[in-house]
C-alpha cells in the first residue's frame, strides 16, 4: 500500500511524495483523509528546526496530528463501518519515514482506538477537535479555577476562551499584541497587555509557548494563584523565585489531551456547541503546501490552515 504525503526532508524542506504505509492488522481502520491541518506549534519547531529532543523524532517525517475523513476499511469488532466520517490524530503507518503525529496523508491506517466518529456535516472544522480537546484538557487537569486571563488569542487561546463561557465561568480577559489578532472575540475582552487595568488574577493561562513572560505573568497573580503553561515552549521556562513565593503560587504544565477530552470535546459538538466555528481562516489544496507552510507560520492573519486532500491519491 502507499499513500500520498506531505513528507518534512529536513527543516524548511518539504514535498509531497508518495510513501509506502504498513497494512491494517486486526482493529484497525483504513482512512482517506478529507482535511488535515497545520499546527503552528510543534509543526512550526519542525519547520524551523527548534523542536526540542521528543520521542519518535527523525526525518524525513510525516507531520501533523489534524486529520478528518472517511472510513474506507473497518475491522468488524471495531465499532466503525465504511462510510463513518472520523478525526484520526496522526498515524504511526508509514514504511521509510517518521510518523511522529503522522496526519498529513491522503491514506491512513490507525488503531480504532485512536479514532472519534462525528458528523459529517463538520466537514474541515472536524480537524480542530485535537486542540480543542487541548484546550478542554488544560482546564480540566487539575486546576481549581477556571481561567480569568487568558494570553494569546490564537486558536488556542480562543477555545480556552469560549470553553470558559461555556463552562459557566466569568468572560476572561484575553492579551494579544498583534492587532491583527485582537479582533473576532465573543463574549470577552481582548486588549494589550499594557491597556489591562484589572490587577491580579486567579488563574492566568498562557496560550503564547513565550517562556520570557513567566515573570510577569507571575506578578499578574493573587495570592496562591495558578499559572497554566499551555503553550509549547524551546526556551528553557524559568521564573524568578521571590514573587513566586509571595504570592504562593502554583505553575503547572498542561499535557497532551486524552480520550476523556476528546469526548468531552464530541458531546459539545453534538449538542449543537458552535465551539469549532469561524478558527479557520485559510484552505488550500494539498498540492500547494511548499506556500502554505510559510504562510501558516509567519502570517499573522491565518489562525488556522487547512489542507484540502481532494483529488490525490
Amino acid at each position: 500500500m502507499e499513500s500520498t504525503a506531505i513528507l518534512l526532508k529536513e527543516p524548511g524542506k518539504l514535498a509531497l511524495d508518495r510513501v509506502p504505509i504498513n497494512r491494517p492488522v486486526k482493529g484497525d481502520l483504513v482512512v482517506r483523509v478529507d482535511y488535515s491541518g497545520i499546527s503552528t506549534g510543534t509543526e512550526k519547531l519542525f519547520w524551523e528546526g527548534s523542536m526540542p529532543p521528543f520521542p519518535g523524532m527523525g526525518f524525513p517525517l510525516v507531520p501533523g496530528y489534524e486529520a478528518c475523513g472517511e472510513v474506507l476499511e473497518a475491522d468488524p469488532g471495531s465499532g466503525f463501518k465504511s462510510g463513518d466520517f472520523v478525526f484520526v490524530p496522526g498515524a504511526n503507518c508509514f514504511d521509510g519515514a517518521y510518523g511522529l503525529f503522522g496526519a498529513s496523508a491522503r491514506t491512513l491506517v490507525s488503531a480504532s482506538s485512536r479514532v472519534t466518529k462525528l458528523d459529517p456535516a463538520l466537514g474541515p472544522r472536524a480537524a480542530l477537535l485535537a486542540l480543542a480537546a487541548t484546550a478542554r484538557h488544560a482546564m480540566a487537569s487539575g486546576g481549581t479555577h477556571l481561567p480569568d486571563l487568558i494570553v494569546g488569542h490564537g486558536v488556542l487561546g480562543r477555545l480556552l476562551a469560549r470553553l470558559t463561557i461555556m463552562a459557566g465561568g466569568k468572560p476572561p480577559t484575553v492579551w494579544e499584541i498583534n492587532p491583527l489578532r485582537q479582533s473576532g472575540a465573543h463574549g470577552y475582552q481582548v486588549c494589550h497587555p499594557d491597556e489591562d487595568q484589572e490587577g491580579k488574577y486567579d488563574a492566568i493561562y498562557d496560550a503564547s509557548g513565550n517562556a520570557s513572560l513567566i515573570d510577569d505573568l507571575i506578578r499578574r497573580l493573587n495570592k496562591n494563584g495558578e499559572l497554566v503553561l499551555a503553550g509549547f515552549y524551546t526556551d528553557r521556562p524559568s521564573f524568578a523565585f521571590a514573587p513566586a513565593f509571595m504570592r504562593e503560587a502554583r505553575i503547572r504544565v498542561a499535557a497532551e489531551w486524552g480520550p476523556q477530552d476528546l469526548d468531552a470535546i464530541r458531546m459539545l459538538i453534538n449538542a449543537g456547541s458552535d465551539l469549532l466555528d469561524g478558527l479557520i481562516t485559510h484552505e488550500h489544496m494539498v498540492a500547494d503546501a511548499a506556500q502554505a507552510y510559510p504562510m501558516a507560520f509567519g502570517d499573522a492573519s491565518c489562525l488556522k490552515m487547512i489542507f484540502n486532500w481532494e483529488g490525490q491519491a
